[in-house]
């Protein structure tokens, strides 16, 4: 298998005084960023690391659902960190914010096609899922370096994965969505090319979120919402239309009996029509 030309210098470069101790690492199979990091951080080590992989034999996404790949035709790389930040609540939807909008600053061909899906999605506006965020926390003794400024809150461990289709997977077996690929948008992405483009945005944004929480970013959050006005159910059986987001994060729904949120992670909220109106 040919290695890719990883940009981990670079990276290292440019974070390493953001992120003190940071560390850049990568390796050609592992059962899962995610799970790994979260390993090592159980294991004492807890300085911020990116992790990044070419094959994943365990991938997996939100709810569980199995992430697999051929090599190079995906991105998957994990970050790890401590973070103490007052709220936790909508730092998937930063992170994905963070990604989007740096790929719609790539100013490569079609890249204003690509929206959140509320509340870890990467989509296209035609409905197929691009990609994902997975952030997974855990509690460690206090020990180890908290990025951002000094903590007013307990720290945790905060590992946050990032997938991102290069190439359509050869198989979408398992899919609840049809997936996507940043080369149908430009043939010239490839995984080093797309990490060099999000992963400086998404920690500025994670540093960002540790000071301030979610709330400055309700208004961005409008341009990049591919939900919203869009007729939704949940898996727990509301129905109604997607009206954007509070400033916790939770997803707002207007239904017959008024606007409602929706706070928990685990709820699934799909389109009742899959093709989504494309914005200018």
């Amino acid at each position: 298998m040919n290695r890719m030309a990883w940009p981990a210098e670079d990276l290292w470069l440019a974070l390493q005084p953001l992120l003190p101790h940071f560390t850049v690492e990568v390796l050609p199979q592992v059962d899962s960023t995610n799970t790994e990091l979260m390993r090592r951080a159980r294991a004492g080590q807890t300085e911020p690391t990116l992790l990044i992989t070419e094959q994943q034999t365990q991938g997996r996404g939100r709810l569980g659902r199995p992430w697999s790949n051929a090599p190079g035709d995906s991105l998957m790389v994990s970050l790890g960190l401590m973070l103490a930040p007052q709220d936790w609540s909508g730092l998937s939807l930063a992170v994905g914010m963070a990604v989007v909008e740096a790929l719609h600053a790539s100013g490569t061909d079609q890249a204003a096609q690509i929206g959140l899906k509320w509340p870890n999605d990467l989509w296209l506006r035609d409905g197929r899922k691009l990609g994902g965020i997975l952030i997974e926390t855990t509690s460690l003794p206090s020990s180890g370096m908290v990025a951002g400024a000094p903590a007013q809150a307990p720290a945790r461990y905060v590992v946050i994965g990032m997938g991102l289709n290069i190439a359509l997977p050869q198989s979408a077996q398992g899919w609840s969505t049809p997936p996507a690929s940043l080369r149908e948008l430009d043939a010239r992405w490839t995984a080093p090319l797309a990490l060099a483009q999000i992963l400086p945005p998404v920690v500025h944004a994670v540093l960002a979120f540790a000071s301030h929480g979610f709330a400055p970013l309700v208004p961005r959050f409008a341009a990049v919402d591919v939900l919203r006005g869009q007729p939704i159910h949940t898996s727990d059986g509301l129905q109604g239309t997607a009206q954007g987001v509070a400033p916790d994060g939770a997803l707002l729904v207007q239904t017959a009996q008024g606007l409602q949120a929706v706070h928990s992670a685990e709820v699934s909220v799909r389109p009742r029509h899959m093709a989504l109106p494309v914005r200018p």
